[in-house]
C-alpha cells in the first residue's frame, strides 16, 4: 500500500483521532447513535461520503475538515514543538514586577473611582436640594 493510500485513508483518520481522544469503538458508536461493529467497518472503509464524515465529526467533536486534514505526522510535529527549548532561559523566565503592587495600584484605583462616584451622587442631591429650596 503506498504512503498516498494510507494518507488519503479516511477510517484510519477517524480510528486516529478517536485514539487521541482516549475513546473506545462503542463511545463513538453511542455518539452516532449506531453500534460498535458498524463503527469498526467505518475504519476500515478508506473512502466516506460528505454526509457520513459530518456525522462522524460532530460526534467526535471537531469538523470534517479536522478529519480531512488530520495525518500523524501533523500530531508528532505539534506534540513536539512543545519540547523544542533550544534557550533555556525561557523557562527561568521570572515575573518583573511585584504581584502584590499591581494587586494594591487596583485596590487604590478602585477606592478613587469610588469616591469620585460618591462625591458626583453627592454634588446630585446638594442640587436636586437647592432646586426644592428655591420652589
Amino acid at each position: 500500500m503506498s504512503t498516498l493510500t494510507k494518507q488519503n485513508h479516511m477510517g484510519r483518520k477517524i480510528s486516529r483521532i478517536r485514539e487521541l481522544k482516549d475513546m473506545k469503538q462503542e463511545a463513538l458508536a453511542q455518539a452516532m447513535g449506531t453500534n460498535q461493529q458498524t463503527v469498526s467497518i467505518l475504519e476500515n472503509t478508506e473512502e466516506i461520503d460528505d454526509e457520513k464524515l459530518k456525522e462522524v465529526a460532530k460526534a467526535l467533536g471537531i469538523s470534517v475538515e479536522a478529519i480531512k486534514n488530520f495525518s500523524d505526522e501533523g500530531v508528532i510535529n505539534y506534540f513536539n514543538s512543545f519540547n523544542n527549548f533550544n534557550d533555556n532561559s525561557s523557562l527561568n523566565s521570572q515575573c518583573t514586577f511585584n504581584p502584590l503592587d499591581k494587586l494594591m495600584e487596583s485596590v487604590d484605583e478602585n477606592k478613587k473611582l469610588y469616591e469620585r462616584l460618591l462625591k458626583s451622587e453627592q454634588d446630585k442631591i446638594e442640587y436636586l436640594e437647592k432646586l426644592l429650596k428655591a420652589k
